[in-house]
C-alpha cells in the first residue's frame, strides 16, 4: 500500500467513525434527552478522539502483504490499543468516571469499532470483486 492510500484510508476512517458517533448521539439524545444540544467543544472532543481513532490505524499498514493471520493478529492488537488510548485519554482529561462509566465508554468504542470494520470490509470487498472482473475481462482478451 502506498502512502497516499494510507492517508486516503485514515481520512475515511476519520469520516466513517465521526459520522457515526454523531449519528449515534444525535438518535439517542432525540430520545432520552430531546432538549439536549451539541455544544462546540463537545464536538471537538468527539473530533479529536475520531482522529486519534483514525490515526491508530497506522498500526494495520504494511508496505508488502502479510498473511490473513498476522493481518487478524494486527487487528486484535490495533482494537486492544485503541480502547487503552481512548480509555486512558478520557480518564485523564476527566470525561469518564468510575468503573461503569469507563466500561460503557469501552462498549461504545467497541461498537463504533465494529461499524468501521463492517463499512471497511464491505467496502474492501467491492473494490476486490471489481479487480476480479478486471483480471477475468484482461485474460479472455489474452
Amino acid at each position: 500500500m502506498k502512502y497516499s492510500e494510507l492517508i486516503k484510508e485514515t481520512i475515511r476512517d476519520f469520516l466513517i467513525i465521526f459520522a457515526s458517533i454523531i449519528i449515534i448521539i444525535t438518535v439517542l439524545r432525540q430520545i432520552y434527552a430531546p432538549d439536549a444540544s451539541f455544544e462546540l467543544k463537545t464536538i471537538f472532543t468527539i473530533m479529536a478522539f475520531c482522529f486519534l481513532g483514525a490515526l491508530t490505524g497506522i498500526i494495520l499498514y504494511t508496505p508488502h502483504a502479510i498473511s490473513e493471520n498476522k493481518m487478524r493478529l494486527r487487528v486484535i492488537l490495533h482494537f486492544f490499543f485503541l480502547e487503552a488510548l481512548l480509555i486512558s485519554l478520557a480518564v485523564i482529561l476527566n470525561l469518564v468516571y468510575g468503573t461503569f462509566g469507563i466500561l460503557l465508554f469501552a462498549l461504545q468504542i467497541a461498537a463504533v469499532y465494529a461499524i468501521v470494520r463492517l463499512l471497511t470490509y464491505k467496502n474492501d470487498k467491492k473494490e476486490a470483486q471489481k479487480i476480479n472482473e478486471r483480471l477475468k475481462t484482461f485474460k479472455n482478451e489474452v
